[in-house]
């Protein structure tokens, strides 16, 4: 759900403060520079990860367009800048230099609405007009909820990527952007989801994170935090059915492995959860990569996040488990117009012991998609080919 302006203002930080005084001065230098960066695009995802569309678009550029200049923003830090760092060349996130290429870019480009030097500042200079570029949206998954933060009044972002003929109506309708600037495009990153090897052994848990959560538990003592973590819904849901006997026998019978990997939000929480069997791993990021992970895995078992659209593009089973829908619509993301009933890519389950009957029952059917699920595909996924980079280029590149 939508921030309150008092939420955002107590999550300024100094760091903030310290970016404006980087925005004057890259604003007094990048005037001697325009003349030789007429078409420069920024790229990014994160600032700690070059995993998501950012990334796939920005290797796309780079090995099929190499006299376009592309540059792509990323923490020198993060483990991931050695692999973007060999396609192109990259800038330190939210460095001078950052700031520089940020006002010098034709084209500002991400997975991310905050994919940007400060998020704080550049909202300020975007949303209110005092600055006149184009930013488009590559975005992180296909919306199901109503998402108010992505409304044009709040982005002001030039070309909205959309993916499925659904999403593009509900976006369009709702979403307030001027006709044309709200496209179907394709996620980049689904243009690797058509080759992969699976794995009939794995099972991927992934649960997205909880903004109520964020706001319920806020300590300055981290031991503190992590006990009220402890005590939320989230938590209890979630490690009760982690260490459910009925998917220990399973696993034992059939000789299963489950990976656990919550929203990167939630890592700093991953001590708390007490898991009582070997064949299950408690994964974390970097060490693993998402999108490895979905398409190896034989099953998802996941809750409301768009993880679950990339697993279903796959033609793959999956279990949705909503134990929380009230208070996650009511504090995270509102109702869209995807009915997980009706729509959705596998049964919704609102108990710990469904959950674990219906992953047992795919277990025994080898984890073969039931037919009703391969139909909901076929009538949803109206795009589903390689070429999602390949008309986001295009449309990028024709933006006047």
């Amino acid at each position: 759900m939508e921030q309150t302006f008092w939420e955002k203002l107590k999550r300024v930080k100094a760091a903030d403060i310290c970016h404006i005084f980087k925005f004057f001065i890259a604003w007094a230098l990048h005037w001697f520079l325009k003349s030789r960066h007429k078409d420069l695009w920024l790229i990014c995802d994160t600032e700690h990860e070059a995993r998501d569309n950012g990334y796939w678009f920005f290797k796309y550029v780079r090995e099929n367009h190499p006299g376009q200049e592309a540059v792509y923003a990323i923490n020198y830090h993060s483990p991931d800048v050695q692999r973007v760092s060999r396609l192109g060349r990259t800038v330190d996130y939210g460095s001078l230099k950052h700031w520089i290429y940020y006002l010098l870019a034709s084209k500002n480009i991400s997975s991310q609405k905050m994919g940007k030097p400060n998020a704080a500042i550049c909202y300020v200079l975007e949303v209110y007009g005092i600055l006149k570029n184009v930013r488009v949206f590559l975005q992180h998954g296909i919306i199901t909820a109503d998402l108010t933060f992505l409304y044009y009044s709040h982005t002001k972002m030039r070309l909205f990527v959309c993916s499925t003929q659904k999403e593009w109506n509900y976006v369009n309708d709702h979403y307030g952007y001027p006709s044309g600037w709200v496209q179907k495009l394709g996620l980049c990153r689904f243009d690797q989801l058509h080759d992969f090897q699976v794995n009939r052994k794995q099972i991927l848990f992934m649960p997205t994170w909880r903004m109520y959560i964020r706001n319920e538990i806020h300590s300055s003592d981290p031991q503190r935090e992590l006990e009220k973590f402890k005590e939320t819904e989230y938590f209890q849901y979630w490690n009760r059915l982690l260490n459910h006997k009925k998917l220990h026998k399973l696993m034992e019978e059939k000789r299963l492995k489950i990976i656990f990997y919550p929203h990167r939000e939630m890592h700093r929480f991953l001590e708390a959860f007490q898991i009582r069997h070997p064949q299950i791993t408690v994964a974390s990021w970097p060490e693993y990569d998402v999108q490895e992970l979905l398409k190896s895995s034989a099953c998802l078992v996941t809750d409301f996040s768009s993880v679950a659209m990339d697993f279903a593009y796959m033609k793959k089973p999956l279990v949705y488990y909503h134990f929380d829908t009230e208070k996650f619509r009511e504090s995270h993301h509102g109702i869209g117009d995807f009915d997980f009933e009706a729509e959705g890519f596998g049964p919704v389950c609102r108990q710990t012991d469904e959950a674990a009957d219906k992953i047992a029952e795919l277990a025994e059917q080898n984890f073969e998609n039931p037919e009703i699920y391969l139909k909901r595909h076929a009538a949803y996924f109206d795009l589903f080919d390689r070429e999602n980079c390949r008309r986001t280029y295009e449309a990028i590149k024709n933006i006047t």
